[in-house]
């Protein structure tokens, strides 16, 4: 993911000015490394190493968001939705 990539992606999850690390932009960068990861076991299906990292992802954004479930239920429906998450 390019740094700027990235500093969009914070830009347009933040809950505010100088927020960098909420439950909302983990989840949302999280989303975007996994779904290059994706894209990179097409074209490489044997990187076992990898492979586990991505699973590490899953499982860390899988915690956030039920996180977000539990504590915060109006902010995680409104991310859902806006991730496109759980249709």
């Amino acid at each position: 993911m390019a740094i700027t990539a990235k500093k969009e992606t914070i830009k347009d999850y933040r809950t505010h000015a100088k927020d960098t690390g909420s439950a909302d932009v983990q989840v949302a960068l999280l989303i975007k490394r996994i779904e290059y990861l994706t894209g990179h076991f097409k074209a490489h299906p044997k990187d076992t190493n990898s492979r586990r990292g991505l699973l590490m992802m899953v499982g860390h954004r899988a915690a956030l968001l039920k996180y977000l479930a539990r504590y915060q239920p109006e902010r995680y429906q409104q991310l859902i939705k806006r991730l496109g998450l759980r249709k």
